[in-house]
This record gives structure tokens, sequence and C-alpha cells, in this order.
């Protein structure tokens, strides 16, 4: 459905005339107005052509900053609205807006939908059924790994693989949604045109030209701002029908997503790990509080079954995602090993163990850091 007419501006709910969305577009630049002072200024002035031109007595009253309201019409305001007016010229490129056709159902919801999404590739992408990834960015080798294995299980059932296009988990959750055949969505902490990490460009070109998307809620050249990376992880969660924490510390932005997860009554998962590797503190803490322990994708679809909407696939067994099938292999799923002590634990003398070791590194199972080795997935 289109975006916008050449008439008159319309009723909400209805395409809007470009004046209109261009008037959004500059109420979204303004200093200190979020979604929510957008929302109750279109609430009060009818559309945002109005409030643009009401006085200034009249944003007070309404409780709005007076940086606000002093820089509706600040030239880098206009030029900057004027620019992604440009930028929707393109194809593939496209912005929803809360109370238009085509805003994602399940992101209404929440308690502080953002009033406009940019979108770079597929808008139907959104409609899709969602599950988020998250993780450490820096991850363990055996914790990207299976990120990348439940990512590729679930896009091939047909779930839409959500994350933050973050480095560690969340880019190994993305590329491998893709390498699948699958659709995953790229939620940005910036603007879309200040992409953040810049080693994932080709990762979210890819996404945009493969059927996916990269969105963000923020201006088109929005940088990197630490305050926005953690209200980003709103929609993370809130797009989706559930959040899985793969690996992530005590610390982990990550955690911020799996509890917004919970306020939201979205499905929260974790995969535990290790009791000695501290990237699997916060998936652990995440379990102590009432997230559902993860093992296989089984598991995800068994606490899903009440939702509607879910892929036609989705109710197919399945086993985990990184099922072993081989002694060794097994042993490094459930701990990282060196030699010598996987040796002992399996009681294989440590000559057979490395022969066997170097084999399975040939086959790509295995990989060895520092000294231990770690079960590899996919």
């Amino acid at each position: 459905m289109p975006l916008f007419t050449d008439g008159a501006a319309a009723p909400a709910a209805c395409p809007l005339s470009c004046a209109e969305v261009e008037a959004r577009l500059r109420l979204h630049r303004l200093p200190e107005i979020g979604s929510a002072r957008l929302r109750k200024l279109l609430d009060a002035f009818g559309d945002a052509l109005s409030a643009l031109a009401a006085p200034a007595s009249a944003w007070r009253a309404l409780g709005m900053p007076m940086v606000s309201s002093d820089a509706r019409h600040h030239p880098q305001i206009c030029t900057g609205a004027s620019a992604a007016m440009l930028w929707l010229e393109r194809p593939g490129q496209s912005l929803l807006m809360w109370d238009q056709p085509g805003y994602p159902a399940l992101l209404a919801e929440i308690p502080d939908p953002p009033a406009l999404l940019f979108v770079a590739g597929n808008t139907d992408a959104l409609e899709h059924p969602q599950l988020a990834i998250v993780g450490s960015r820096r991850a363990s080798r055996p914790g990207l790994d299976t990120a990348a294995a439940f990512a590729r299980s679930l896009a091939r059932i047909g779930f839409t693989i959500t994350s933050g296009l973050a480095l560690g988990v969340d880019g190994a959750a993305h590329k491998a949604a893709l390498e699948a055949g699958g659709v995953t969505i790229g939620v940005l902490g910036t603007g879309l045109e200040k992409l953040y990490p810049q080693r994932h460009r080709q990762i979210a070109a890819d996404m945009s030209a493969q059927g996916s998307a990269v969105i963000s809620e923020l201006p088109l050249d929005a940088g990197p701002n630490a305050g926005n990376f953690p209200r980003r992880n709103r929609i993370i969660s809130g797009l989706s029908l559930g959040v899985l924490v793969v690996e992530a510390s005590i610390a982990s932005g990550s955690l911020i997503t799996a509890r917004l997860a919970a306020e939201q009554g979205r499905e929260v998962f974790a995969i535990p790990g290790s009791i000695h590797h501290p990237g699997a503190k916060g998936c652990h803490q995440l379990i102590r509080d009432g997230a559902q322990l993860v093992e296989s994708i089984e598991h995800i679809l068994q606490a899903l079954r009440g939702w509607q909407h879910l892929p036609p696939d989705a109710g197919a067994e399945t086993g985990a995602p990184a099922a072993a099938g081989h002694p060794l292999v097994d042993l490094l799923v459930a701990c990282p090993h060196t030699s010598e002590g996987l040796a002992g634990a399996s009681g294989q003398s440590l000559a057979e163990v490395l022969a066997t070791l170097t084999q399975l590194e040939m086959d790509g199972r295995v990989t060895c850091e520092a000294g231990r080795w770690f079960a590899r997935s996919g």
C-alpha cells in the first residue's frame, strides 16, 4: 500500500500526503522529541502540518520542551527531512508509521512503539513470525556456532530471525539465516545511513537485497550513541514471539532485551553453558529468573505452540541443532576441554585423542583456541 498520496492529508490509517510525511519527518528530527511526544503532538493537533504551524504557547501547554518548539523551523531540521524524502524515492526504501497500514502488529502492542520505522529491504518481512537471537559481542567460537545453528534451523522452518546486527552472536545469527535461504531482520541503534558496526555493511546489504530487511527508528543520519542501543532492544523483542539468549555475561545488553521481552509478554529462552565460562553467567541468571532452558529447537516450539500464525513447518519435530554424534564431540558440546582433559574424560590415550581431534578439526567439527578444544555446529 502506498505511503502517501499527492492530495491533501488523509485521516489516520489512510495514505498520507507528501507534505504530511515530510512534516512528520521534521517532528521526528526535533531534539527531545521521542515517539511518545510525537504521538502526543499528532493527537493534540490532528496532523503534523498543524503541529508545526501551532504557536509555541500551544506546545508549552502540552509540556513540550522549549528546545523542541524553537527548532521546528531550523534549516538543519528542514534539510534533514527533505533528504529523508529523497531517500524514500529509491527502490526498496520505505517508512512505516504506527498509525498507518503495514506497521508490524506485534510491535504496535508494546508500551512505547516507534512512531516511525525506516526500512531498507522487504517490509513484508516484518509481518512474518519472528524469533530474536541475541548474545555477546565477544562470543566464544562455540557460542557463535550455536547461534548460527539455531538461526539456521529456525529459518528453515519459516521463522524470521531478528537481531541487532552487532558483532558476535547477532552477526552469526543474521548470516546463518541468509545462508539457509531464510529471512532475517536487523534492528539498528543508528540511522540506516550511519550503519554500525561498519564491518557488517556487506551483511546489511545482503539482507536488503535478498528479501530481508534492516530497520531503524532513528533519523537516517543518526550516528552511534550509547543511549540508543538499549532503546532499540525494545524493538527487537517487540517484533518477536520470543527472545533466545545464546551467550551473555551478567553485564550484557542481551539481558536488557530479555527483560524487555518478559515485560512485553514475550517468551524468553536461554542456552546454558559451563559454570566456568563467564559468557554463560548471564544465561544462567535468566534461567534462575524464569527463562526457559533451551537445548534444542523443539524446546522453543513447545513453548510457542499457543501462539497463532506460526510458520507452517514449525510443528515439525526437530532435534538439537548441534547434534554431535561422536563421543569426543559430545564431550565438547557439554564443555570445552584441553587435549589432556579429553583423554581423561573419554578414557582414551592422549595419542588416540590427538589423532581423532586432528581428523575432527579437518572435518570442521571441532576447533582449538588457546589450548582448549570446542565443538563446532552446523
